[in-house]
């Protein structure tokens, strides 16, 4: 055995109190430092021929690297939708990693049914019906791509052919309806081979970003066969909902698929105040949940669901001696594109058994509170415009006079020590997002948001 393994081996246990007190520091300095830093990113390094060993490599790592991470997960970066790593997920992250499974495949099969009790757990979060057949991969873009392969798979049973079988160009020409698609949909179409341009935006209602019905029912009556509707449980911008219930309800008169983007959305189920936003959620075809937001578990996971595992099965099975047959629980090799995953549901598996609802319920109503606080702040700041009501976690805002994207940039630099937005674009007005899902952030943290906001603004 090389000499630096052996050694790592031998001394393992105090290795990792090493790393356990080094995670430790680094946590409990969140809440100060800076969000984005300004440290300049280290020039590469040869790699060693010898090897350093895991001591000298923790210390390398904290010297040169650390000072230029992002505290991504800490309670004020507001880009995207970042959630953070609650102290339940991040255990389960080291035990993850600690009994390393590949769990695809029945033949080894304990891993595959701890997922199962997982997505059993998440589909009970969310209020969906056990129709509902869920698989864990690697985040939204991913889930979109296999709600909308199985979807494509769906079409060709519609006219006979299979996809899977035959590819996409069997289907002819194909329509894919949405109000808002996120812009992963038209990378999973493009994926797929049906085509960003197969993506047709119906108008949305006036000043919102929910599609409007009216307008819905007048494309599907043009369609001269089957399509897909993409709908959206909590839009990127303005967190704006489509009436699930009601879009469902036009498959009585047309026929298609409905594909539901929830992929924070959904989170607000838990929160009694905001569950009618998605009433009808458990009616769709396909669904997406990501879970490395607001479920506050470590990058990269997130859950689609679909009522026909049978088609998605059709779309993925992977043939191999070493494989289990397909069956009434098909192995996960047979579900998602890929066959070697980690098993990603330890984490959410911990975390949901630490906190369970009552837990996630106050992570999702605190983060609303925070967003509503922002909210209100920037609609009563000069200087500021708040550009769509706070309908859950995302503050969507801008400048009151001229609001270019330099100017915005601007005002980011000010406050990225901070806090840190992303920027975004609304009905063509340049604008920043403030979106909150960490577990850790709080009321203070809206304040000092708020704060450095105003300050900002004030010496623009």
């Amino acid at each position: 055995m090389h000499p630096r393994l052996a050694t790592d081996r031998d001394e393992l246990p105090q290795l990792l109190a090493a790393v356990q007190q080094h995670a430790a520091d680094v946590l409990s300095q969140f809440s100060e430092r800076k969000v984005v830093p300004a440290a300049p990113l280290p020039e590469p390094a040869p790699l060693s021929a010898r090897g350093a060993g895991l001591q000298a490599a923790l210390e390398e790592f904290a010297a040169r690297w650390e000072p230029a991470l992002s505290t991504s997960a800490g309670p004020r970066y507001l880009g995207f939708v970042t959630g953070g790593v609650t102290p339940a997920a991040l255990a389960g992250d080291w035990m993850t990693s600690t009994w390393d499974q590949n769990s695809f495949t029945s033949l080894d099969a304990a891993g595959q049914h701890l997922e199962r009790e997982a997505i059993g757990w998440l589909r009970s979060l969310f209020g969906l019906s056990d129709q509902q057949r869920g698989t864990f991969v690697s985040g939204a873009t991913m889930s979109n791509t296999v709600g909308l392969a199985v979807a494509r798979e769906w079409l060709g049973e519609q006219q006979g052919v299979s996809p899977a079988e035959h590819g996409a160009g069997a289907l002819g020409g194909v329509r894919v309806l949405s109000g808002a698609a996120h812009s992963s949909a038209a990378k999973g179409l493009s994926v797929l081979g049906l085509g960003r341009r197969s993506l047709v935006q119906v108008p949305p209602q006036p000043g919102r970003e929910a599609v409007d019905l009216a307008a819905l029912e007048r494309a599907l009556a043009e369609d001269e066969g089957p399509c897909i509707v993409i709908a959206n449980a909590g839009t990127v911008n303005t967190v704006d909902f489509d009436d699930l219930r009601a879009i469902a309800g036009l498959r009585e008169r047309y026929p298609f698929w409905l594909h539901v983007d929830a992929a924070f959305g959904a989170f607000a189920a838990l929160s009694p105040e905001h569950a009618h936003l998605v009433d009808g959620l458990d009616l769709a075809d396909s669904i997406c949940i990501d879970l490395h937001k607001w479920l506050n578990v470590p990058y990269d996971s997130a859950v689609q669901f679909t009522r026909r595992p049978d088609l998605q099965t059709r779309v993925f099975q992977n043939a191999a001696a070493y494989l289990g047959p397909l069956g009434d629980t098909p192995d996960t090799a047979h579900l998602t594109p890929e066959n070697s995953r980690r098993l990603r549901a330890i984490p959410a598996w911990f975390t949901l058994r630490a906190y369970g609802r009552d837990g996630y319920r106050e992570i999702t109503e605190r983060c609303i509170a925070c967003a509503r606080t922002v909210g209100d702040a920037v609609d009563s700041t000069p200087g500021l415009q708040l550009l769509a009501p706070v309908r859950l976690n995302v503050v969507c805002f801008t400048l009151a006079d001229d609001p270019t994207a330099e100017r915005l940039s601007a005002l980011t630099e000010q406050i990225v020590d901070e806090a840190f937005l992303t920027p975004t674009v609304l009905d063509g007005v340049p604008a920043l997002r403030a979106a909150f899902s960490n577990w850790q952030t709080t009321a203070t943290d809206a304040h000092r948001v708020v704060s450095a906001l105003r300050a900002a603004v004030h010496e623009l």
